[in-house]
């Protein structure tokens, strides 16, 4: 016996002493799981780009271009005048041309790079609203009865404004 569990001894019970867990025992359940309010909450937000930061990476990105060709010009042996006037060519070029320095394929982003990350998924997404033509879609605007009301005798006005133009 253990901890005042069990039998005292085992000798004559045709068991080995040991006291196991009752298996067949019903738990309570969570009852809170799946109940309405877990539906009437609303979906999570998307954080927007953050675009501070995503100027700073393509800032960056110029100046390891201009840093590389630094690096090349002085292993060359290329006098230091004219390494620093190249290197400020490049970054003014670099600098003007911003907008053309091709965004990071997506699946080459690293998982910290979150900002990167969502500014592709949100440029994934318009794309996507394009094809499908759901750039004017709001979210549960479908529910609103005066807005759907409206739209009705929008669409009734333009439908007899037709047949009027049909007629003539």
């Amino acid at each position: 016996m253990y901890g005042n569990i069990g039998l005292i001894t085992p000798r004559g019970s045709g068991t080995n002493g040991y006291v196991v867990r009752n298996l067949s025992a019903l738990r309570p359940r969570d009852s809170s799981y799946g109940r309405a309010d877990d539906f009437d909450r609303a979906p999570p937000r998307h954080r927007e780009p953050d675009q501070s930061i995503l100027e700073h990476e393509k800032r960056r990105k110029v100046e390891v271009k201009c840093m590389e060709l630094q690096v090349e010009l002085e292993e060359d042996g290329v006098d230091d005048e004219e390494v620093q006037r190249r290197v400020a060519e490049l970054r003014d070029k670099l600098t003007n041309d911003m907008s053309g320095i091709a965004p990071t394929p997506v699946k080459s982003l690293k998982p910290s790079d979150t900002h990167a990350i969502a500014a592709a998924k949100k440029a994934e997404l318009e794309k996507m609203s394009r094809a499908l033509g759901t750039q004017s879609y709001v979210e549960g605007e479908a529910f609103n009865r005066e807005l759907q009301e409206e739209r009705r005798q929008e669409a009734l006005r333009e439908r007899e404004r037709r047949d009027e133009q049909r007629r003539e």
